[in-house]
């Protein structure tokens, strides 16, 4: 395993991933330290693995192997260097983990490879017959870059962990802007992709924003400060402007931080600051989606190695929709560098959309968002919004672009509060939902109570109120609530409306898509609290945690935690276990104590059984490792629906708030007749959702067969095949026939440009 140039978070769970998946199917693990020149300098810089080489760093920032730029890897003499390093540890497979320039110099590498072992037979270095036994090489890449700017592949490994830092310090810094009444330039790292600076533009509500592959017309500065004023006139106590440190004006000179600055002081006056990031961007604790990402994707590699052969191209292995897929690592680095050539050609529209359907559906609702302003002319339509549920992370950015689209559109917003309980106690006016985004919870206020018991109260109000659409945010109940709206409308003409729900719950139990709002931030927090679970034990020795999670009756939250702390196991009741799985973890754990891991992590979800409760599983523990190791009991409770949301539920949120107010203003058009709306056809109540690459909108009558009602969640699930995944890197045996290895995925600019939730 080779690290690229750059070393940044989340890394390391690749190196584990790729350790313990190759060590698991029989091969022999070997790190290479400090990137391509410690494949140049070999020696002690390329170190046989074992299983406990890469045990608790899984949460450490950077990369624990090193990573270096190396020149003379650039010149035939270092490649001859570095293949003579391989041949002597009979090493045929590598696995890179980088950036566009390191898989392209793999890619190099792996071309010349027939003629570097000629040249060091010809030379004496090696023997014909070791010529032969490593007549091919295998390459696999990883792509790694917090700038998010290889084509083919939804997110690369770091870029999420980059956007919680920046999210971090915007969360910091707008609280001083606030109090100081000052203005914020924020400079932001990526090079010349601008999707760091867009996406935590959009996370963040930001005033103003510059990108590299869209730079401002001529013009631009009186535009800004006009934005900016304007602002500061309705009541603003602060402004956001983020720069890509890549950006350019439409004459492709470059913008900086500091002329904006000085820019926005001459014109306004304001009091105004430069906070410029750098590299705490690739620093810090790896998000939960960059282990999760790191690991499926290290398991994939290692598994295409073992399948590659002499006539098998490079390929990188990369994410689509919630997959991993191999792609043709040539035909990556050539649309990769199709982006730059559009943009040195000003040719900036196909850039946007070179860069992939995730960067461009961003950009669109970002400007969509930033331009807005309150309809002059009114739609006579209201439309009601409420939360209903649990609270979760990403419910108030949802209502936050939700409202600002719709008042936009003309129409007439009601605040709901107290879900269904509540139903049109008030209207929310323009400004009333600034700085939403980033709020945990649930502003409106939630409660999980079901429309059966108030239907004759809702219905008096939808007409007294006059109320045309319903938006609701919420998990499991919100679903259920419109379902039994939409079923008693042949009773009650009030309820042949639009209904639209947008899925919030961090229990990620809601048909119709593959992700709710809420369930990453979750995680997040899950994760957080395990890591320091995980360093008590470490302190400890020979200690064994049990930690219980939320989620009711779906596991996700306990899956997807469990890649992402490295746990031992995770029970759901999803995967039904017996006394003999619990028997088997046991003796599995007390077997890891009496070597160099002396210490364990078991996850509960908290509905997984019945009868093997956690008290039951902590006293079982406590009983049969006496004397071995001895247990101790978390349960998370509450702090996971808590916390700042993560820049992905930020984002999600915004863009499913969008999308369902287009698609509501959409349905009150076509069922508008004879002055009122009357929309009674399946597909006006729908659940909105994200489906493997592409939003969709799915009617609650739909996947009301697709539903399991007893246990509130879809009768299949898609994360289910990260269950053998855990298995694997815990070092249980399990079947392959589980496993569901990526397919050989072609990138075209078609492929590119379709509709991402990341």
């Amino acid at each position: 395993l080779i690290k690229g140039v750059w070393g940044f978070t989340g890394m390391n769970a690749a190196v584990r991933a790729v350790t313990r998946m190759g060590i698991y199917v029989g091969a022999k693990v070997y790190l290479i330290y400090e990137g391509y020149q410690g494949l140049v300098e070999g020696g002690d810089n390329i170190k046989l693995a074992h299983w406990h080489s890469v045990t608790n760093i899984i949460q450490q920032g950077g990369t624990v192997i090193g990573s270096a730029r190396c020149k003379a890897f650039m010149t035939r003499e270092g490649r001859l260097a570095a293949a003579f390093n391989l041949v002597k540890k009979g090493i045929t497979n590598l696995c890179v983990c980088g950036g566009d320039g390191s898989l392209t110099g793999a890619n190099l590498f792996r071309s010349e490879w027939s003629s570097l072992l000629e040249e060091l037979v010809q030379k004496g270095r090696i023997t014909d017959t070791l010529a032969q036994q490593h007549d091919h090489l295998n390459i696999v890449g990883l792509v790694g870059s917090i700038d998010n700017d290889f084509c083919g592949t939804d997110m690369t490994i770091g870029a999420d962990s980059a956007l919680h830092r920046i999210m971090e310090i915007i969360d910091a810094i707008m609280t001083t802007a606030q109090s100081h009444q000052r203005t914020f330039v924020l400079e932001v790292m990526g090079r010349h992709c601008g999707y760091l600076a867009l996406v935590s533009a959009l996370a963040s509500g930001a005033d103003w924003l510059f990108i590299p592959e869209a730079p401002p017309q001529d013009g631009w500065e009186d535009r800004m400060c006009a934005r900016l004023e304007t602002s500061r006139i309705k009541g603003s106590r602060l402004n956001i402007i983020i720069v890509a440190e890549g950006a350019i004006d439409i004459n492709g000179k470059p913008i900086s931080s500091n002329y904006i600055k000085d820019l926005v002081v001459k014109r306004l006056g304001y009091d105004t600051r430069v906070t410029v990031l750098g590299h705490v961007q690739r620093g810090g604790t790896p998000s939960a989606f960059d282990r999760i990402l790191s690991s499926k994707l290290g398991v994939e590699a290692v598994i295409a190695l073992m399948e590659a052969s002499p006539d098998t191209p490079a390929c990188a292995i990369g994410l689509s929709g919630n997959k991993a897929v191999r792609l043709p690592l040539m035909e990556c680095v050539e649309m990769t560098k199709l982006v730059q050539t559009a943009m040195n050609e000003k040719r900036f529209d196909e850039a946007i959309k070179l860069r992939g359907g995730s960067f461009e559906n961003n950009w669109n609702i970002y400007k969509l968002l930033a331009v807005q302003k309150p309809a002059k002319t009114k739609s006579n339509f209201s439309v009601a919004i409420l939360n209903v549920g649990a609270p979760a992370a990403g419910m108030n950015a949802a209502v936050r672009s939700a409202v600002r689209l719709a008042i936009a559109h003309g129409h007439k917003v009601y605040a709901v509060n107290d879900g269904f309980q509540g139903l049109a106690r008030g209207v929310i006016e323009w400004h009333s939902v600034a700085g939403w985004t980033g709020q945990g919870g649930s502003l409106l206020g939630t409660k999980r109570t079901l429309p059966s018991k108030h239907m004759e109260k809702i219905v008096e109000n939808i007409g007294k109120f006059n109320i045309s659409a319903l938006l609701v945010v919420g998990g499991f109940e919100a679903y259920r609530g419109v379902l039994e709206l939409f079923e008693a409308r042949s009773c009650y003409d009030e309820l042949c409306i639009p209904m639209c729900v947008i899925p919030a719950t961090i229990s990620n139990n809601v048909p119709g898509t593959d992700f709710s709002l809420g369930a990453d931030t979750a995680v997040n927090a899950a994760m957080e609290g395990c890591d320091k679970i995980k360093q008590s034990a470490t302190g400890t020795k020979r200690r064994i945690f049990v930690v219980e999670t939320m989620g009711g009756f779906c596991g996700y939250l306990a899956t997807c935690t469990g890649i992402a702390v490295g746990a031992d196991a995770a029970y759901i009741f999803e995967d039904p276990f017996n006394i003999h799985d619990l028997k088997t973890n046991v003796e599995h754990l007390t077997e890891k104590m009496k070597k160099d891991i002396q210490r364990g992590l078991v996850l509960r979800n908290e509905k997984c059984h019945e009868s093997y409760t956690t008290d039951f599983i902590h006293k079982l523990y406590s009983a049969e490792g006496k004397g071995i190791f001895d247990c101790r009991v978390n349960v998370l409770g509450h702090l996971q629906q808590g916390g700042a949301p993560s820049p992905f539920d930020r984002n999600f949120g915004t863009k499913l708030g969008v999308r369902a107010i287009q698609w509501i203003s959409e349905r009150l058009t076509e069922n508008f007749r004879q002055d009122r709306v009357f929309a009674n056809s399946p597909d006006t109540a729908c659940v909105i959702g994200l489906n493997r690459k592409v939003i969709s909108f799915s009617p609650v009558t739909e996947l009301k067969a697709v539903t399991d009602f007893e246990h509130r969640m879809p009768k299949d699930q898609w994360w289910l095949n990260f269950r053998p995944l855990l298995r694997m890197l815990a070092k249980y045996q399990t079947s392959f026939c589980e496993y569901v290895p990526g397919e050989i995925q072609h990138v075209t600019q078609r492929s590119i440009s379709i509709d991402s939730g990341f």
